[in-house]
């Protein structure tokens, strides 16, 4: 029942490496060091070493605004490296479990992005995701890609962390406001990617075709970064991480210019019937936790 997880150390990757028993999964992963998916030689010996029956990768490089001045690295690891595990699990004739971004779309939609909709990157990090997305598609037929966004939870850098870290330091805060989409938990995502591979590892006799391809996860309530904002300190100081919120202005995207162009809008719907994630009670539980 051995799952091999790229990206072990990563915000997804520590919850699947945490989460995989409640599922009765074992999880052998691995971070960069441990194993580098830009080198295709590394999987095939790890994969040889756990014999898996699925492959997940969390792997990812995500630092979004330096990925337009180190436009080969994010390739790397986002194009080329997925693309290796790909092959790996085409080999080994197991599916592949492949997490990309709501990044690889333009952000001019009006509404919800569903799977249909034609990517279109502004960010040489939304490019080699898509990138990435192409690479997995076309090596390994037993793929899932799962798209996600905003992604926050108790490990790594996110949102959450940030704001609680400013609003410690500073009594007032500016936060974009014409930036839309959703927050999702990294345990949610953890969970339904452990979700599908119990199905193809313990019921293959199950699988149909609608079990393969590309899904976007929904998280519900769509808002802005300020918004988001909002109900991280609203809850923050309602469990008593902090004694009192800061003042939060609601600003545009023009007040601070970054390097690369972010999507105005890029909430994530689905047409293949991925049940959407509450986000909320998820940020609640993150915030106890680390209390």
């Amino acid at each position: 029942m051995t799952i091999l997880l790229a990206g072990a150390n990563g915000q997804v990757g520590r919850e699947i490496s945490e989460r995989a028993t409640k599922f009765g999964l074992e999880v052998v992963g691995f971070d960069a060091q441990g194993m580098d998916i830009t080198d295709l030689e590394a999987i095939r010996r790890q994969a040889a070493a756990c014999q898996p029956k699925v492959i997940i990768n969390a792997a990812a490089y995500t630092a979004v605004d330096k990925a337009e001045s180190e436009r080969d690295l994010a390739f790397a690891i986002n194009c080329d490296g997925a693309s290796n595990l790909a092959r790996v699990s085409a080999e080994r004739n197991i599916p592949l479990l492949h997490i990309s971004t709501d990044y690889v779309f333009d952000g001019e939609k009006d509404g919800d992005y569903i799977e249909s909709d034609v990517p279109n990157p502004v960010s040489v990090y939304g490019e080699s995701k898509y990138a990435g997305e192409l690479a997995v598609a076309g090596h390994c037929e037993q793929t899932v890609i799962l798209r996600v966004s905003w992604v926050f939870g108790q490990y790594g850098h996110n949102f959450v962390k940030t704001m609680l870290r400013l609003g410690a330091e500073r009594d007032e805060l500016n936060v974009v406001n014409d930036q839309y989409g959703a927050p999702t938990p990294a345990t949610s995502i953890a969970d339904t990617l452990l979700g599908m591979a119990e199905k193809m590892i313990k019921r293959p006799d199950e699988l149909t075709i609608d079990d393969w391809g590309l899904f976007h996860l929904p998280s519900d309530p769509g808002v802005t970064w300020y918004e988001f904002a909002a109900e991280i300190f609203e809850q923050a100081e309602k469990v008593g991480v902090i004694e009192q919120k800061p003042k939060i202005n609601p600003v545009g995207s023009e007040a601070y210019p970054t390097p690369v162009k972010r999507p105005r809008n890029s909430r994530l719907g689905t047409i293949r019937g991925t049940t959407a994630i509450e986000w909320r009670p998820e940020l609640q539980r993150m915030l106890v936790k680390g209390n």
